[in-house]
Order: structure tokens, then sequence, then C-alpha cells
């Protein structure tokens, strides 16, 4: 008797077990998609034996599974089966029984009320009995089928497939048997089958209201979050406070520029001047954004030079800042000044080129 290999078929089936009720505990927890219901399938069917057995060629077998669907597609069965084999006359005649005890999965294909073909594979205990030896020896078979309900509590199954058998005892001079089999089971399972799930009823679509003249804020009040704030307010796209930021840092000019009655913008720009260039035309671009917001402008020098003179310098910087605004298509009605500031409020220090070089600069002071 092969014991170590007896012991691994106990362990599989064992597994098997658990695997099936820790399915069962899965579903406590959800409903699942397939009927995951306990069955029966009582089956007979008839084997093709292994010549080597010298016995009959053909012969019936009958069992029983249990078992239940663990997925959609897999199946677990525990059975147990038996036949009984007549020995050939020539080595002395007479009977070998074979019970079988194993655990087989089937994996099916295509949906569960169609005709749905299927793998199976096993492991089983085999325990035969006759006139030369009794005992056990594993067995393993792999097979296919198919599989049809006729109820919703039924199946008729009907299967082939190939069984070996590792029996090294009944006769001496042999070692191990396989042999075909056809078998045919009705399965039938327990208790009512689980209740289809609610229909989905699709909500009715709220009509759209007509926001095309209802605005607030100028924002649309099918968009609009805050429609409850006082007209006029500055907000963004969801209608909501904004709070503007124009930020013309980077914005630049050379010492001592623009000169008196110069209108160029470029030429008074610190170089490169497109880069000034540039975060004007973005102010230009949020103004354009939030027609609400007006802005003063509002020019700076560096500490260099008398009061007076960088008085006036300051105010030709936001003025050509305030022109170059104005011609590209921001209103002069939403901008204060152009007013100068001189040397007053530095934003750097004046003890160093590059602190200066900030310093000599404009300002959008957006008015919440």
């Amino acid at each position: 008797m092969n014991r170590k290999g007896l012991y691994f078929l106990v362990a599989l089936a064992l597994g098997g077990v658990g695997a099936v009720h820790a399915q069962d505990n899965a579903a406590g927890a959800t409903t699942p998609s397939y009927d995951g219901r306990w069955y029966i399938a009582p089956t007979v069917g008839g084997y093709y034996n292994d010549t080597d057995r010298n016995t009959n060629s053909r012969q019936v077998y009958y069992g029983l599974g249990v078992g239940r669907f663990i997925a959609p597609n897999t199946s677990i069965d525990l059975f147990v089966d038996r036949t009984k084999r007549d020995i050939d006359k020539k080595i002395g005649g007479g009977n070998w029984a074979s019970n079988n005890f194993g655990v087989t999965a089937r994996y099916y294909f295509g949906a569960a009320d169609a005709w749905r073909p299927y793998l199976l594979a096993g492991v089983m205990g085999s325990y035969h009995k006759n006139r030369f030896n009794n005992g056990w020896a594993p067995a393993a078979e792999l097979g296919a089928g198919v599989s049809k309900s006729i109820t919703d509590s039924s199946d008729i199954r009907a299967e082939a497939g190939y069984r070996y058998d590792w029996d090294d005892k009944s006769q001496p001079k042999k070692n191990g048997y396989g042999d075909w089999f056809l078998g045919f089971s009705v399965v039938s399972r327990f208790g009512a089958p689980a209740a289809a799930a609610p229909a989905v009823v699709a909500p009715v679509a709220p009509v759209a209201p007509d926001c095309s003249k209802q605005f607030r804020n100028g924002v649309n009040l099918c968009d609009n979050k805050c429609p409850d704030l006082p007209e006029g307010t500055i907000v963004g796209p969801d209608g909501c406070v904004a709070k503007v930021v124009i930020d013309l840092r980077g914005v630049n000019f050379k010492f001592d520029r623009p000169k008196k009655g110069e209108k160029d913008i470029k030429k008074a720009l610190a170089e490169p001047s497109a880069d000034s260039i540039a975060i004007l035309d973005q102010a230009v671009d949020t103004l354009n954004r939030y027609p609400q917001v007006k802005a003063m402008v509002a020019g700076y020098t560096d500490s260099v030079g008398k009061d007076a003179y960088n008085q006036s310098l300051s105010e030709r910087r936001a003025s050509i800042v305030f022109d170059y605004l104005t011609s590209h298509g921001v209103a002069a009605s939403r901008l204060e000044g152009p007013i100068g500031h001189g040397k007053s409020d530095p934003i750097d220090s004046n003890d160093t080129e590059a602190g200066k070089a900030r310093n000599r600069r404009t300002e959008l002071q957006v008015q919440q």
C-alpha cells in the first residue's frame, strides 16, 4: 500500500472541503452572482478496463457526489463510487471490488442556462478488495463532459475520462492500472433558488432648466455654485468669490527710462524685453477674463537721483504701462492712475545693482 500517496489524497480532499466552506462564508457576506446551493449527484456509468487487470473489459460502476458551485464556472464535488470486476478464469476467477473516495473539480464554459461543456480533474483514495490483497492506493482522474439545466433545481451531466489507479498489490507482476470511464449524473439542488435581483429602474432624467437668460455676476445660473452673491462681486468661472492677483514682477525698466515723450515701451524695458512683454500680455488676458476687476497702475524707481526726478520718472513708467494696456483692449475706465510713487516702497535692497533693477518697476494693484 502506498501510504504517502493516500495521505496526500486525503489532504487534498480536506482542502477541497475547506475551500467550499470558505466560499460559504463569503456568500454570507454578499449575494453571489451564481447558484451556490448544495446539490447531490447520483451517478451511474461504465468502465473500459485496463487489460492488465485481467478482468472483463467492460464494467458498470455507480456512485454519489455532493457538491456546489464555488464560482460562476467552477464546482467542487466530494464523491464515492463503487465497481466490482470479474477476474478472468485463466488466473483463478473471482471478484475484484473497488471503492473510491475523492474530490473532483469541474470548470464549465458558457452560460448557466445553456449546454455547458466542462473539464474535470479529481484525486481519490481507492480501496480494493480481491483474493490477492485488500488495501488502499491513490488514484486520479482527468476528463471532459457536458451539462444542461433542465429545471431551476436540477441538471443532467454526462462525462468521459481516464482514471489511473496506483494499485501495486493486487497482482504481484502488475503495477498501476489506467481505465477509461463514461458516466451519467442527475444533479439535484437543495432549497429554493435565490431570489432574482430587482430590476434596476433608470431614474427619470430631470428636465434641464433653460438658463439662457439666468445669470449672476456674469455666470450662467446652471453653472453658478454661489448664486446668492451680490451682483457685481468678482467671481470665478464657478460663480464664487475669486481673489484676482495680477503680478507684474519681471516687468523691469532700464536705468533712467522711459525718457520724456518716449512711447515705445520695448525701448524702455530691461533686456530681454520680450520677457516683460509676455508678462504684460498675461495681465491683459486676466483683465479681459474678469471684466468686473479694476486696477491701479503705479510706477516706482530705485533710490538713485533726486526725489523730484524720481517722482517724474515713476509717473512716466506708470503711464507707458497704462498706455500699453489700453492699446491692447483694456478699457481706460477700468484703470486708475497712472500714478507714481518715486523711490518709496522698494521691494528689494537699493544697495545692490540687482535690487535696484527690481525696484525699477510698475504694479497693477487690483481693487477687490
